[in-house]
């Protein structure tokens, strides 16, 4: 299921402030999406808050391995990647008549499942916590 023990490895304060940064991204993409004529999800694929986060999750990536932080780089990776599978489905739906409709619906739940994935991230890294990574990684 999945592995809700830290890590041996206690991370430096910065790179904790830094994963607040990347949520804080994220959660701004989320906002510009409620806020646009942009899906939530477009707005965490193809904004420029949510790629700035994304690039300092690869680049920091090393820096966090061993920590419990780790789990959270692979949470908002996650995120990210799977938004961008999702969102290219609803491209293929979207433009055929009969898909039209399940395309207005899974863009829907994808942007509650988008916004679900960064406030449980950042509530989880508020209380020192790993959100819920599967351990087949």
């Amino acid at each position: 299921m999945t592995d809700q023990t830290p890590a041996t490895q206690n991370p430096r304060t910065s790179l904790i402030h830094v994963t607040h940064l990347i949520y804080g991204l994220h959660a701004s993409a989320v906002v510009i999406g409620l806020l646009s004529s942009a899906s939530v999800a477009g707005g965490l694929v193809f904004g420029l808050p949510s790629l700035a986060g994304v690039v300092l999750n690869y680049w920091m990536r090393s820096e966090v391995r061993g920590t419990w932080l780790d789990a959270h780089f692979v949470w908002q990776i996650r995120t990210f990647w799977f938004t961008l599978l999702w969102l290219v489905v609803y491209g293929l739906l979207i433009i055929t008549i009969i898909g039209i409709p399940l395309a207005w619906l899974l863009i829907f739940i994808l942007g509650i499942w988008v916004a679900y994935r960064v406030l449980r991230g950042w509530l989880a890294l508020k209380n020192g916590e790993i959100p819920p990574v599967s351990t087949k990684q």
